[in-house]
């Protein structure tokens, strides 16, 4: 079986600014991504769309080709080799996602296949009544409003919206204001996938927790970049995807505290998520096959296991450190440009790794596709899954650049010089 290859200290150099930090070697590192190296018309690509759909590397790529090639299999109920050494790996991987958000048992770990899944679970097994009130920011990704609609109409379930400041950023007080007795979740993204801007999870968890209030985070923006710690939080609920943070599609991850996952009912059920059954009456599985119906997505979560132990051996000060330089280079260079306009704040390391933007007077899809005609740049355009918040501020969208620890300084001033000649084309 092929074994990770773990990065050896030549991809790391030692900052003079950055005691106890690590500058990333990033040339070497690409050789991991096999799509950067193609060229479009002769030229090299850009991708900055991670926000949507991070690169996979190699080695995700290999350990997933392997379990195809080598030991394809089921999980639990198969008694030979293949499906042996499938159960082994799939449950490697829930430990190690376990250890990489410091859950307290594996039994927390539930796979789902994606966070939109994994959102829905939630809503619909803590069985809210009619009168209960969720409370979310304005800003959430519709995997994080729709669900809420549904169940106002279906089940009278109230929801309110928390007003941010004007710079995007989380006002503790719209919260305190909001919270009564009768708010019984407060779910939120942790990072915006509109913004960029983490917010303050300790602190809300805190506050909603004196209300008796459960927490649900969309960690789908903030796992790949930052060091998550679910029991330091006191998350209830943390929620992410796998095919943001280096790993395959049809993946995703919730965890949730023993006792709440205990006493949620099954969402979905069928195949694997019963011990035994009549045909008047069934005995339900124990987590986390609970919640796990039908057969799994095996090569996906084995894949899942090589890209944390990637993100592992970067470390997410590292990437960090990487997203704030190219942001800062962007950030600045943009301004400079005449009518485009920065959404979030406008310190770039308040936005992590996202740049969303709009040039007055120009359709944000015609300059997306501009740049990616002209010079194989790729961003995304559009309301970004945020359609309400669009709407309510008379936005017809916005171009949102989105880097990774992969991509370079280089990148970062051709894509502003580009944006720059493409503005100035699509003004004429």
């Amino acid at each position: 079986m092929l074994g990770f290859i773990i990065l050896p200290l030549s991809l790391l150099a030692t900052t003079s600014t950055q005691k106890n930090l690590m500058s990333l070697n990033i040339k070497i590192i690409r050789k991991d991504f096999p799509v950067l190296g193609k060229k479009i018309n002769g030229k090299p690509i850009i991708y900055f769309d991670n926000a949507c759909m991070s690169l996979k590397p190699i080695q995700v790529i290999r350990a997933m080709d392997d379990y195809y090639l080598n030991y394809t299999g089921c999980h639990g109920r198969s008694a030979h080799r293949f499906g042996r050494q499938t159960t082994e790996m799939y449950n490697r991987t829930r430990q190690k996602i376990r250890e990489f958000i410091n859950a307290q048992k594996d039994g927390e770990i539930i796979f789902t296949k994606n966070t939109t899944e994994a959102i829905n679970l939630v809503a619909r097994g803590l069985q809210l009544k009619q009168g209960d009130i969720v409370l979310l920011s304005e800003i959430e990704h519709n995997s994080n409003l729709i669900i809420w609609q549904l169940l106002k109409r279906q089940a009278g379930i109230e929801y309110k919206i928390i007003r941010l400041n004007d710079d995007l950023t989380f006002d503790l007080n719209q919260l305190a204001a909001n919270l009564t007795d009768k708010v019984k979740l407060v779910s939120l993204a942790h990072t915006s996938n509109i913004s960029g801007v983490t917010f303050p999870a300790k602190q809300i968890i805190a506050l909603a927790h004196k209300f008796n209030a459960l927490v649900m985070l969309d960690g789908t923006q903030s796992i790949p970049h930052r060091r998550i710690d679910v029991q330091d939080l006191e998350a209830d609920f943390f929620v992410f995807s796998i095919h943001k943070m280096l790993g395959p599609t049809g993946v995703g991850v919730l965890y949730g505290k023993e006792k709440l996952l205990k006493n949620m009912p099954q969402f979905i059920v069928g195949g694997e998520t019963l011990i035994d059954s009549t045909y008047e009456s069934y005995t339900p599985a124990h987590l986390p096959e609970k919640f796990e119906a039908g057969l799994q997505d095996y090569a996906g979560v084995i894949g899942a296991a090589k890209a944390i132990e990637y993100l592992k051996n970067l470390g997410t000060e590292n990437i960090l450190l990487q997203e704030n330089k190219l942001n800062t280079i962007i950030s600045e260079g943009l301004l400079k440009i005449a009518g485009i306009r920065i959404l979030g704040p406008q310190d770039p390391h308040l936005r992590g790794s996202m740049i969303n933007f709009y040039a007055e007077g120009i359709n944000p899809l015609d300059l997306a596709m501009v740049l990616d005609e002209s010079a194989n740049i790729m961003v995304r355009a559009g309301k970004h899954c945020g359609h309400a918040w669009y709407n309510s501020r008379h936005l017809d969208g916005s171009v949102r650049a989105s880097l990774y620890f992969y991509n370079t300084q280089e990148e970062a001033e051709t894509f502003v010089k580009n944006v720059n000649t493409a503005v100035n084309f699509l003004n004429k």
